[in-house]
């Protein structure tokens, strides 16, 4: 068995790792970098089955519906068989009708929780994993008595965290290679707020605000949407999705997670989303919604009782809805977007109406305690990094490691 990582070992998003076994190739994960601003710009990878089809290609494992690990796959033929979790899928063909972001896959078997695939000479046992990502997987992959381990990304203090924590209490054994992500290698070494801990953080937010909290989150971030829920059940406050977030939630098929028609809900629809919805002619969906619906004109009435999920995207419908007055922004992302040139339009907005801006947010990634925990997990394997910056603080941190480069190839 051969192991290259077209992309991954010096940078965090972009991840593509390729397997060779008897002439054929397995590969996971066809990430987009985190520094593209067009992804039909950047180049594929060498990979054969990648510019056309061609039958050495068994398939590409999607672990989980983050960009910066699928945001190539459009670019694949449409042939291409993926290996995706079910709602994952599910995740990515909703998001299509509002998002470019957004994937309809053809081709597709589902990824199980511990039930073995065979493709060819692979054999490939997915493992379900904490993550902010819904439906996360790591990947044990068999093939020439050789096997390899990748974590994917993932974390331990989210709601799913007894995943990762029976994981690492139950590892696979005799594991030869450690493909272990690092993007909180380099940052302090320490635990993370887990998300029951952030909701008391958003109530007492959402008590001190007096007009409406406008939460800025990612829709497909489901523990931080269940997270707000809860915050607005103790503080009182319906919460308000927009029309994309109720569609992601519709995909999970989970019905413990908050839907458009539970009690407290409404749903929002922004003129960018309308604009697709007209232009798909996708009318069923939004006829779906009528029941639940809240307009731009009754936000402003409904902004003391209230608390919105919020994007920058949706600026013009709440300048219109005249509904900002004593409203907070709540940065519930990564804090670096707030500080790139891309958004300082956002930011200048944000001070000319004179919203207060509070972080409430924690990492969708392992702490390094709990890469530690991991690592140790596989004493016997070697570690090799991907999806970092600090190559040099991983190895000071772990032992047994193996640094490779991108392009690089090596025998399991």
């Amino acid at each position: 068995m051969k192991v290259c990582i077209h992309r991954g070992t010096k940078e965090i998003g972009g991840t593509c790792v390729e397997i060779e076994a008897q002439g054929k190739s397995l590969v996971l994960d066809v990430g987009l970098p985190l520094d593209a601003s067009n992804p039909d710009e950047i180049p594929l990878h060498p990979v054969k089955g990648f510019a056309a089809p061609d039958e050495s290609l068994l398939g590409v494992v999607i672990s989980h519906p983050h960009q910066d690990h699928y945001g190539l796959a459009h670019r694949l033929p449409e042939e291409t068989p993926f290996l995706i979790g079910k709602a994952a899928e599910a995740i990515l063909d909703a998001a299509a009708l509002f998002s470019p972001s957004g994937l309809k896959l053809k081709n597709v078997k589902h990824l199980t929780d511990r039930t073995p695939i065979v493709l060819g000479p692979f054999t490939i046992t997915p493992f379900l994993v904490d993550h902010s990502a819904y439906d996360s997987y790591a990947v044990l992959v068999e093939a020439d008595g050789k096997r390899l381990f990748y974590t994917g990304d993932f974390r331990a203090h989210g709601r799913k965290a007894s995943l990762t924590d029976r994981l690492i209490e139950n590892p696979p054994k005799k594991v030869d290679i450690l493909l272990m992500e690092g993007t909180c290698v380099g940052r302090e070494d320490k635990t993370y707020t887990t998300e029951d801990e952030l909701v008391p953080q958003f109530a007492d937010i959402f008590r001190a605000t007096p007009g409406m909290p406008l939460v800025w989150c990612s829709g497909q971030n489901i523990d931080r949407i269940v997270t707000i829920f809860k915050a607005c059940l103790a503080s009182k406050r319906q919460f308000i999705v927009d029309m994309y977030t109720a569609e992601i939630l519709r995909a999970t098929d989970n019905p413990r997670l908050p839907q458009a028609e539970w009690s407290g809900v409404r749903v929002f629809l922004p003129d960018t989303q309308r604009w697709r919805i007209k232009r798909e002619k996708a009318f069923d969906i939004s006829d779906s919604y009528k029941p639940h619906r809240i307009h731009w004109n009754q936000l402003a009435g409904a902004a003391t009782k209230s608390v919105m999920l919020f994007r920058p995207s949706m600026v013009r419908d709440l300048d219109g809805a005249e509904c900002l007055q004593n409203a907070s922004v709540v940065c519930s992302v990564w804090d670096g977007y707030l500080e790139g040139e891309k958004n300082q339009w956002f930011v200048k907005w944000m001070a000319e109406r004179g919203l207060s801006v509070r972080p409430c947010h924690t990492s969708g990634h392992a702490s390094v305690p709990d890469l530690r925990r991991m690592r140790d997990a596989f004493p016997d394997a070697v570690a090799v990094p991907v999806h970092l910056q600090d190559r040099q603080r991983f190895s000071a941190l772990f032992r047994n490691v193996r640094l490779r480069d991108d392009g690089e190839w090596w025998e399991a």
